[in-house]
């Protein structure tokens, strides 16, 4: 707690650094409750230490360490998952090339599809970023294969080895997909209450999924 506190000040996080936290956090992740007030601290403090490439090295290279947080992502509390995304997210920001395979190779996906849904505010934005990031190219598709989340996300899905998690991922997607179009005729339901037949005009995408 005093380490998660003294983080929040940006001019000691070096300091923290150099004490080597990282794997008495790590070690600390994996043996308390993932809902827990101390998870939740841990994940604040590892997600302010992987601004620095000696925090996300020291990450990297301690066993279990990228697992640890994808389990928090998993099944954490909202605030700790939002501080696990968030730690994700900021490494493969610094540099992709390095850590996306890393991150992939823990099964974050199924977890971070979760968080699109189901996530806070700030989690589900970083959530979608982060999957657009470990997509197979960090740039947008063509005009006739759009950049949605969905078509991002089956990108990601074709390449997982273990059949398990890539079922538990296609699952989330769909479930991704349906709670997406009951979200969209929600708000078209809501349009129809306050505008005229001749003022609602229904995009031709959301017709293509409700004929579905």
């Amino acid at each position: 707690m005093a380490l998660s506190n003294l983080s929040t000040y940006q001019d000691n996080l070096l300091l923290i650094l150099r004490a080597q936290p990282i794997p008495s956090t790590v070690s600390l992740l994996k043996s308390c409750k993932k809902s827990s007030k101390t998870t939740e601290r841990c994940t604040a403090l590892i997600e302010s230490l992987m601004c620095y490439e000696e925090g996300r090295n020291s990450l990297i290279s301690e066993d279990g360490g990228v697992l640890a947080v994808v389990e928090v992502l998993e099944s954490g509390s909202a605030q700790s998952r939002e501080h696990a995304v968030g730690a994700l997210l900021t490494m493969c920001q610094s540099d992709r090339a390095k850590y996306r395979e890393p991150i992939l190779r823990e099964g974050v996906i199924p977890g971070l599809l979760e968080l699109t849904v189901q996530g806070t505010v700030k989690s589900r934005t970083k959530a979608q970023t982060l999957l657009r990031l470990l997509r197979d190219t960090p740039y947008p598709r063509s005009e006739l294969e759009p950049d949605t989340l969905e078509n991002i996300v089956s990108n990601l899905i074709s390449q997982i080895d273990c059949e398990e998690q890539s079922g538990k991922a296609k699952e989330m997607l769909a479930e991704m997909v349906q709670v997406s179009m009951e979200q969209s005729l929600r708000h078209l339901q809501q349009r129809a209450l306050v505008c005229t037949p001749a003022d609602l005009s229904v995009p031709s995408c959301i017709s293509k999924i409700t004929s579905k």
